[in-house]
């Protein structure tokens, strides 16, 4: 690799490190003191391209620990396996904006931070140059998109604006398929003149589909459209979980059952070659779940959902507080020797980043707290070389507050889905 590419490889890797946000090339560095979770993983990406067991369901991993304890590290160690191993891979953060409770949202989320290895556009563009028409995949993938039709799976829709894609040179219209893949809408009459255009006007009857139909329908499809692409299946990581915590009643209600669908344990259908990681906080379950926590969503949610209109999800909404509440894979807490060893690395990625040798970091036994966890020792190594590199006689010391995460509701949310109103 040129030193000029290392150099800033390495100041990119110090920089995500420094604010908290681990990225690619921080990972590659450092690597991950995770074995276990790691080995768990690996099997899932197994299982998901075994062709003597075809999969049923999602193939799903559950990783829990406290906050800053490196499960976005983790994720971003996983997404660099999976895409070596040939997976298209997406995180999604839970937030305010990509709320769990709307599958629609968090699939668009899904698509527009999707990778593929080695290409970086956007990702349905990517799959579409990546596909070879002749390939056995896509072949496979047509039928099942015809058949699913057949089946009523999915909307005739799929399939007819798939013929039309690829059939037609018409690049407007194919890039309003494209986004309608993606999750975005497109009016039925143009699907209906594509059709013409090719000369196809009745090879396909099909009807406007609901809003509500299209997002699981697009997940399915995309998951398929990726295999149809030649890739090994689709990673998708559902990133700080416990933010549903925050939501009013029957948004966690309705978060639950979308989580139960993403990780496969809903009756509302299946996604063959979908792989999903979720993140949680240890304590989730016993603050949020639990009968003998604050809000005791194990006695309430399922009752009240049953009263409202989403009384349809009320049993997948069980089975995801199930899911949080099982043994899921908990982070192993750094040893000592972990520290050191990260910090050894960082000393080089920093010395390359500036130019400038990076001092010993003085490595406290353990410390309490927040200052145990490996995020706290990165941050304030970085943040004692940045002010020795600027200022030499100085003697920095750094302090830290510790941040607890809370579960306090958002009453604004529930104003905006009108969820209040039973």
């Amino acid at each position: 690799m040129p030193a000029e590419d290392r150099v800033a490889r390495s100041r990119r890797a110090i920089e995500a490190l420094r604010n908290g946000v681990p990225n690619r090339e921080a990972v590659e560095f450092l690597g991950c003191n995770q074995p276990q979770a790691e080995k768990e993983f690996r099997q899932l990406l197994g299982e998901a391209v075994d062709e003597e067991s075809p999969p049923s369901n999602v193939l799903r991993m559950m990783v829990s620990g406290d906050f800053g304890a490196g499960k976005s590290h983790l994720l971003a160690h996983f997404e660099h396996i999976a895409l070596e191993q040939g997976f298209v891979c997406s995180k999604v953060t839970i937030s305010k904006e990509t709320p769990l409770y709307d599958l629609g949202k968090v699939f668009k989320s899904a698509v527009e931070n999707g990778r593929i290895r080695n290409r970086n556009g956007r990702l349905i563009e990517e799959l579409v140059l990546a596909t070879d028409l002749s390939s056995k995949e896509y072949v496979s993938f047509f039928k099942w998109a015809n058949e699913a039709a057949k089946k009523e799976q999915i909307n005739g829709m799929f399939p007819a604006a798939l013929t039309v894609h690829e059939q037609s040179s018409e690049l407007e219209l194919n890039s309003k398929i494209e986004s309608f893949w993606g999750g975005e809408r497109i009016k039925i009459s143009e699907v209906r003149d594509g059709l013409r255009l090719i000369g196809q006007p009745r090879t396909y009857r099909f009807r406007a589909p609901k809003v509500t139909e299209l997002p699981p329908q697009c997940l399915r499809f995309v998951t398929e459209m990726i295999k149809g692409a030649g890739y090994r299946g689709w990673v998708v990581f559902l990133d700080e979980i416990e933010l549903i915590g925050t939501y009013a009643p029957l948004q966690r209600g309705r978060s639950y059952a979308e989580l139960a669908r993403w990780l496969g344990q809903s009756k509302r259908g299946t996604y063959p070659g979908l792989v999903v990681v979720g993140t949680v906080t240890d304590d989730f379950a016993s603050e949020i779940i639990s009968p003998d926590g604050p809000k005791k969503d194990q006695d309430n949610i399922e009752p009240r959902l049953s009263k409202s209109r989403y009384k349809d999800v009320a049993v997948d909404a069980k089975t995801g507080m199930r899911i949080l509440e099982d043994k899921n894979t908990s982070l192993v807490s750094p040893t000592n020797n972990d520290v050191k060893n990260t910090i050894e690395k960082m000393k080089e990625v920093y010395r390359t980043a500036y130019n400038w040798p990076a001092p010993p970091v003085k490595m406290d036994a353990g410390g309490a707290g927040f200052q145990r966890r490996m995020r706290y020792k990165v941050r304030a190594a970085i943040n004692e070389w940045d002010l020795l590199r600027h200022d030499p006689d100085s003697r920095p010391e750094t302090e830290g507050e510790e941040f607890r995460h809370g579960y306090k509701e958002d009453p604004d949310m529930e104003k905006k889905t009108g969820d209040d109103d039973e």
